[in-house]
């Protein structure tokens, strides 16, 4: 697999979690639905690090940096994220809200990171966030939830900044495979004690649930979601962060497929623009040309000429 799909490949999987989350509290409660999921995946990636022999964190620091993260980037933000949505949050208000997270990681990862912000990249982040908001224009101020669900999106949207920002800091050498294991072990233990505590955990097992947690568990706890610890390991957290840009558009279209919501102009126009914003914040800024030294003109040398002596 090329390194240049991955952002294409994750932007898919990402995406199609909103419909899957969307299916999956019709059936289900979103705390419970959720820690099905993660205790799922969570299974999955244990079975796969013992095939494959990966070695355990070998120390306690590891290991908590790795719960960290989990605690962040799975429980709060896909627990916040989907109970958003079940108090009445629509779907593309919560894209647009936890899409807001590339600005933040833009303003937060020079300081925290020691990352250098340029132009381009302030430029492109404004750009994908006008056109976030482009595309989801029509659906602002429609369906107003309580304000519980909206504190619930915005819960969700701190827990994947915090846990871009700090996967960045502290676990870019941890094996992805372990790591998976961990998040996804310490997503479901919260998400359990959250259920239990607050839902009736009553499922309704239908055949469209199952799918749906299936496939959330497999291909966006696993899949999506190694993606995105691979693209901020390989690059800047800003720059992987913009791709989030393009996560309303493309669930747009996924939704315009499979539900029949055609877009409208202005959300191609919004698409468009938020496209150009991820190029432009991706796009790497040109080096500075090495300033050119002239070479010093080496002086003649003035010292008199000796004739050698004849030999007798």
């Amino acid at each position: 697999m090329q390194a240049s799909s991955l952002p294409m490949i994750f932007i898919v999987l990402w995406s199609s979690g909103y419909i899957g989350g969307a299916i999956g509290i019709l059936y289900a409660e979103p705390f419970t639905m959720t820690f099905l999921r993660f205790a799922l995946a969570g299974l999955i990636m244990l079975g796969f690090a013992l095939a494959t022999r990966t070695p355990m964190p070998s120390n306690l620091s590891q290991l908590g940096h790795m719960a960290v993260v989990g605690f962040f980037m799975q429980a709060l933000q896909f627990g916040g994220l989907y109970a958003g949505m079940k108090a009445g949050v629509p779907a593309g208000q919560s894209a647009l809200i936890v899409g807001l997270m590339p600005v933040v990681v833009g303003l937060l990862a020079g300081p925290l990171l020691g990352e250098r912000v340029g132009w381009r990249q302030w430029i492109g982040l404004a750009l994908g966030l006008l056109g976030v908001v482009f595309v989801l224009y029509e659906k602002v101020g429609v369906g107003m939830a309580a304000l519980g669900g909206y504190a619930y999106t915005l819960a969700a949207l701190f827990g994947i900044t915090a846990g871009t920002l700090y996967q960045k800091k502290f676990c870019g050498g941890f094996d992805l495979r372990t790591t998976g294991f961990v998040q996804m072990t310490i997503g479901a233990v919260v998400m359990l004690g959250a259920a239990w505590f607050t839902e009736s955990m009553v499922i309704d097992w239908t055949p469209t649930f199952i799918a749906s947690v299936v496939w959330l568990a497999v291909m966006n706890s696993i899949g999506a979601l190694m993606l995105l610890y691979l693209m901020i390991r390989c690059g800047e957290a800003t720059k992987v962060a913009s791709l989030f840009f393009l996560i309303p558009p493309v669930t747009q279209i996924m939704a315009s497929a499979m539900l029949g919501e055609i877009p409208t102009p202005l959300a191609m126009v919004g698409f468009g623009l938020a496209s150009l914003g991820v190029w432009l914040a991706n796009r790497p800024m040109p080096k500075a040309a090495a300033p050119k030294v002239a070479m010093p003109t080496p002086e003649p040398d003035m010292t008199p000429a000796v004739a050698p002596r004849p030999v007798a």
